[in-house]
């Protein structure tokens, strides 16, 4: 019983470090992946506008209300409160999500564009 219990215990550690491991994985792959595909309009480290706008806090943001930036009138009137199940659907297809958007880019890879969402709710 004793053997047994030890055995469980090292299985539950194990898991729990591989996806500890996993995890900062995703998050190395969804900087990377912001870098090179975000990156060239969009600021993570700043609250810099650019081209978009800065995706500082971007979780939790209503679209179309960051002040400072000039967001298009279908941003502004979407009304949606960004989460991960919209951003997803939003990098999928903007246009599809939010016709008018002016944003083009498409991720057409779930794991991409879940490790770009997981590491936009690191910052």
């Amino acid at each position: 019983m004793i053997r047994t219990m030890k055995q469980l215990a090292r299985a539950a550690v194990a898991t729990t470090l591989l996806a500890c491991q996993a995890h900062a994985q995703d998050a190395a792959d969804g900087a990377r992946l912001f870098k090179q595909r975000c990156g060239a309009c969009h600021q993570i480290d700043s609250t810099r506008n650019g081209v978009g706008p800065h995706l500082q806090g971007v979780i939790g943001r209503t679209a179309g209300t960051l002040e400072g930036f000039r967001y298009s009138p279908a941003m502004q009137g979407s009304g949606i409160n960004w989460d991960a199940a919209q951003l997803d659907t939003y990098l999928t297809n903007p246009g599809g999500l939010i016709k008018g958007t002016r944003m083009t880019q498409r991720f057409a890879k779930a794991d991409e564009r879940k490790a770009i969402i997981d590491f936009l709710a690191t910052h």
